[in-house]
């Protein structure tokens, strides 16, 4: 039943431009690809780290889509923790939502928590 939120059917119906799209991924490999595509890039990045069964993972999930319709310069990814477990671990994280902010390889920042004005802040000042 969830299935349209966790797949990439939401990201086909979001928006026309590419770039205010949220990509959900869901094995190592589209991590990788996307990660490659990105690493050296100055673009921002934010990585959404979360959980079907978390509740305040569903809570900024609209938000989340929202921010990705409002900052089309902004690189929007989707990632959950128990499909890409790996993924989650080499970015130490530990509670969910965590939301990483990556600019030119590293990252430069991070959200922990369902904080919608904080991640907004950061995604305005890091987004230059």
């Amino acid at each position: 039943m969830g299935s349209f939120f966790s797949s990439n059917a939401y990201a086909a119906t979001a928006s026309g431009a590419d770039d205010s799209l949220v990509l959900a991924l869901h094995s190592k490999a589209s991590w990788d690809a996307q990660w490659q595509a990105h690493k050296d890039s100055n673009k921002l990045m934010v990585i959404d780290f979360s959980a079907s069964w978390c509740g305040p993972c569903r809570f900024i999930e609209p938000a989340f889509k929202s921010m990705a319709s409002k900052f089309t310069d902004v690189v929007f990814v989707k990632i959950d923790v128990d499909e890409l477990q790996d993924v989650s671990q080499q970015w130490h994280v530990e509670a969910m939502p965590t939301f990483v902010f990556v600019k030119g390889g590293k990252e430069v920042s991070r959200v922990v928590g369902a904080k919608k004005d904080e991640l907004d802040r950061k995604i305005g000042t890091f987004r230059a």
